[in-house]
């Protein structure tokens, strides 16, 4: 009797366990224009109150998805996909009469044909990958808050951050860096001063372009392209932050924003304040027919600066059809510089024979204003838009710097140098963009026509002083002033076709370059017109559910422009001097790419073949002279082929887990006709892994490992590790955040590289002060609620 009643009970719980985890939810994703199915496109499932998916599972060839196995509860649902408004889904409720929900057919919005996107109430993945693009969605991440631009992109898949600032796209030789769509560089001469000021909570999300399309300028092998916030709550809202680090960085923000049904008013400050510190030592051999010598430098240097970011933007929905967008942005920077440098004279027996003393001080400072405003109109009741734009730049820069030099033993005189470099840099542009859903909406067809106007002025004087007569005396060798202007008129044109499992893009861009740049010397160079082609495909193909297939194939182009171009002699270091080529030629690329995907419930795997053929590259070359000084320009060093494997995978082991990672092997060869020294094969090897984790107590926790190397036309970098990670703890209801992070934990973030010629062999080591504790805090003084979309009706089965 007894085993009966356990047998019994057994069942009982048995079923009713069956019972409570049989709920199910359905449904089909289509594209709102057209109909067509969505495959691949990211389902996620939440509990209701929860920040992590439950699950997350991909549609099928036929846009479909199913998720099984569910309690009885409350859920909410998210559908996500590269180009479209994501879509949320409130108030799933699964019971024990109701288990089965079927959502019926929910309909994506792309964002290009969207002048209103969907807001949502729930995260996005914090990566999403493409055919030719990847998405970081900075709102998802810990320094989403109290952070800059500079070091949300050290913790970017497939980007690397110099020592120096300057983000690149692993394995491509030339990235430019665009904001909403337009290019960085036309604002600022000194991307980094403005990337360190630009605050993360201003900004939504990172693409990273791998191979971009036909709307974009064919210059760059590859775009990082910055889209800022533009979405926020009717009514008020807004947050104030600051952080503090232990190597001395301090900073300050605060974002407000006023919404209404018609208009909207966003603006923000930033404040931060940076101390660098880095060493550098440096050892090059000289070797000639009748003689060989060494050099050993060692560079101490300390940097200190400010800036800040203010920035007002203006949304104003004139009708349901137009809409009209007005930003302004300044930036300023003002930077104090100390450097030591010893440089050790060592004849052929190694013995040193003279010692140079070299302290210098200086002074950076700049500022820069941007207006930009758009108008978007929808043309037809199809969908089609027609937006035009116009930016206008202003930059202005000063560098100033004081050099004193001493020799021991005092057999050469000493020396007294002062550098004044004015740079203003100014530029207008219009842009005229049309797309139109066409053929019953299945397919999708966008025209433009752009133009780009730059104004760069380059002033240096160089001073000696004259310690016989106590003033300072023009060194007219060395003093004079860069004019440069560049006019590029363009127009493109993308054909998009989509059928139920497959899709291809085809797009030309032509553009017309002319430049002019003139010396106060009374040299002058103009050169010809001439227009560049530059076409780009792409297709991809989804199967068996699980599954996708694609290649691409696009021409770009790498321009050499003012800083590469102008020949004014920089003599800070009188022993490494460097200065421009105004005979450099454009540098063109073709580049190609095949991936397959392939996606588990819980994880995803992207492998990717990728080749590029360069001709006339754009490259620093140095030589030595007799007198043992070294010179370094740019130079059309020859033509580089590089043959990569990428790859790029992510992996769920708990609800509360998601890991990533990225890893990238190349081979390069360069060949040069002129030069045989610039022959060289090579490797490069490039590598991430990133984990995030949802803890209890309403904290989170990532961190990410990134090491590279790559070679160059004269030699290498032999690789670099940076280490980062940081945890969250939200108090007060999710008003008030704070954020401790680490960088470089293990060790001061260091390089080596060797650089080599005909006549010489350099070894370089650089350190820099990276290793740091930072504790943020950030305060949003009112939540910030997202708009509900209304679920579409359910169909029958």
């Amino acid at each position: 009797m007894k085993r009966l009643i356990i047998v019994s009970c057994l069942v009982l719980i048995t079923l009713h366990t069956y019972a409570a985890d049989k709920g199910i939810i359905s449904g089909k994703i289509v594209e709102q224009i057209g109909a067509l199915p969505v495959p691949a496109a990211v389902v996620s499932l939440y509990i209701t109150g929860t920040q992590q998916p439950l699950i997350t599972v991909p549609t099928d060839e036929n846009g479909l998805f199913k998720i099984s196995s569910l309690k009885h509860g409350s859920y909410s649902l998210k559908v996500s996909y590269v180009g479209f408004s994501p879509l949320v889904i409130n108030d799933i409720i699964l019971t024990e009469k109701e288990y089965e929900k079927r959502l019926g057919t929910l309909k994506l919005v792309a964002d290009q044909t969207s002048l209103n996107e969907i807001t949502i109430n729930a995260e996005k993945p914090l990566i999403q990958y493409a055919a030719d693009m990847m998405t970081y969605n900075v709102e998802s991440s810990i320094q989403s808050e109290g952070s800059t631009a500079s070091d949300i992109l050290k913790n970017v898949p497939m980007v690397e951050v110099d020592l120096d600032g300057n983000a690149s796209i692993s394995g491509k030789r030339n990235t430019r860096i665009f904001i909403d769509g337009k290019p960085s560089d036309y604002m600022t001469s000194n991307i980094a001063d403005l990337l360190s000021v630009l605050p993360s909570d201003a900004i939504e999300k990172i693409e990273v372009m791998t191979n971009p399309p036909a709307k974009y300028s064919g210059d760059g092998e590859g775009i990082i392209n910055i889209v800022m916030k533009k979405n926020f709550k009717i009514g008020l809202g807004g947050n104030a932050g600051a952080s503090v680090g232990l190597e001395g960085n301090t900073s300050v923000n605060t974002n407000a924003s006023y919404k209404s049904k018609t208009y909207s008013i966003n603006g923000g400050a930033s404040y931060r304040y940076n101390i660098r510190k880095n060493t550098n030592e440096n050892y090059r051999e000289n070797f000639f027919s009748d003689t060989t010598f060494y050099y050993n430098n060692f560079n101490d240097n300390r940097d200190s600066g400010d800036g800040g970011n203010y920035r007002v933007n203006f949304d104003w929905d004139i009708t349901k059809k137009q809409n009209l967008h007005v930003s302004t942005n300044y930036n300023n920077n003002v930077n104090n510089n100390k450097s030591g440098a010893y440089n050790h004279y060592l004849d052929e027996d190694l013995i040193e024979s003279s010692l140079r003393n070299q302290n210098t001080t200086g002074e950076r400072t700049g500022h820069t204003f941007v207006f930009d405003a758009d108008y978007d109109i929808q043309t037809d009741t199809t969908g089609g838009k027609l937006s035009a734009g116009i930016t206008y730049n202003d930059n202005n820069n000063f560098n100033g710097r004081l050099q004193n030099t001493t020799y021991t033993p005092a057999n050469r005189s000493s020396r007294l140098q002062e550098n004044r470099n004015g740079i203003t840099n100014n530029g207008l542009s219009f842009k005229l963009d049309y797309d139109r859903p066409v053929f019953k909406k299945r397919d999708h067809i966008e025209l433009g026509l752009m133009y780009n106007f730059r104004n760069n002025n380059n002033d240096q004087l160089i001073q000696s002083f004259d310690f016989n007569t106590g003033q300072y005396v023009v060194n007219e060798n060395l003093s004079n002033q860069f004019l440069y202007k560049e006019d590029i008129f363009a127009g493109y044109a993308t054909y998009n076709l989509r059928g139920k499992n497959w899709g291809a893009k085809a797009g030309l861009r032509a553009e017309l370059t002319k430049v002019d740049f003139d010396l106060s010397s009374g040299e002058s160079y103009t050169i010809d017109p001439y227009v560049s082609l530059f076409p780009s495909f792409s297709i991809n193909r989804n199967f068996r559910k699980r599954y996708n297939i694609g290649a691409s194939y696009s021409v770009r182009v790498n321009r050499p422009r003012e800083n590469s171009l102008n020949p004014q002699v920089n003599n800070t270091d009188p022993l490494n001097i460097n200065y421009g080529n105004p005979n450099l030629l454009p540098e063109l690329t073709h580049q190609m790419d095949i991936s397959f995907n392939v996606y588990g419930k819980l994880w995803s795997f992207i492998p990717k073949l990728a080749y590029s053929t360069r001709k006339a590259v754009i490259e620093r070359y140095r030589f030595v002279d007799q007198t043992g000084v070294s010179e370094t320009t740019f130079d059309n060093v020859g033509s580089n082929t590089e043959y990569s494997l990428f790859l790029i995978g992510n992996y769920r082991p708990h609800k509360t887990i998601s890991t990533n990672a990225n890893f990238s092997f190349s081979q390069a060869a360069y060949k040069s006709d002129r030069n045989s020294a610039l022959n060289r094969k090579g490797k490069n090897l490039r590598g991430r892994i990133g984990l995030s984790m949802e803890l209890p107590f309403k904290t989170a926790f990532e961190g990410n490992v990134n090491y590279y190397n790559n070679i160059s036309a004269q030699g290498r970098n032999k690789g670099s590790i940076t280490t980062w990670m940081g945890a969250r703890k939200v108090f007060l209801k999710n008003k008030l955040n704070a954020r401790i992070s680490i960088s470089d934990p293990f060790g001061r973030s260091s390089n080596s590289s060797i650089n080599e010629g005909i006549n010489f062999r350099s070894e370089n080591f650089y350190t820099s002060n990276t290793s740091n504790v930072t504790l943020s805090l950030n305060y949003r003084f009112t939540k910030v609620s997202k708009t509900k979309p209304i679920p579409p009706p359910a169909t029958k089965p």
